[in-house]
């Protein structure tokens, strides 16, 4: 059996996980609407990741015995004024997301449970590499500034993603 508290944070974690895989749907329908679709693309990957990582924590929380309780999820923004505006706000989602995973670790750690801080390792290393991809394309986008040229190459780049193994 899971702690009490545990089931709890891990359960508002499921919920932010979903809420951030609609809001990278979200993201993902102001690209289609702006005719980029590598960006739209990129976005509806985020999507599908993010709902894995939803799943991955519900299953555990089911496999230790606690009871889910799904929470209703606020509609996404589907209106930016640029690309860059819609990745600034994607890594705030991660940086939150990282914050959450972070206090979920260290409530694992308090209650002694090893096997929650373990199966909650895999999703730290994960949020590094989400932060930094999403600073790489920001930092590109800066640096692309209105460009078109670079940004229709940046599209076509980011219409490269493919789901990664085990996703």
């Amino acid at each position: 059996m899971i702690h009490q508290e545990l089931e709890t944070a891990l359960i508002s974690q499921i919920n932010q996980e979903l809420t951030a895989s609609y809001n990278y749907l979200g993201m993902s329908t102001y690209f289609d609407s702006e005719n980029l679709d590598g960006f739209a693309n990129w976005m509806l990957m985020q999507h599908d990741e993010e709902k894995v990582h939803a799943m991955k924590l519900l299953q555990y929380l089911q496999d230790r015995g606690g009871k889910v309780t799904l929470n209703a999820i606020p509609a996404p923004v589907s209106n930016y004024t640029n690309p860059l505006e819609v990745f600034q706000k994607a890594l705030l989602t991660e940086v939150e997301n990282t914050k959450s995973i972070n206090s979920l670790y260290e409530l694992a750690f308090k209650h002694n449970d090893h096997a929650t801080k373990s199966h909650l390792q895999w999703f730290l290393d994960e949020q590094v590499e989400e932060e930094k991809s999403i600073e790489d394309i920001i930092a590109l986008l800066e640096r692309i500034g209105d460009e078109t040229a670079g940004l229709l190459y940046l599209n076509d780049k980011l219409g490269n993603r493919k789901p990664e193994e085990g996703e």
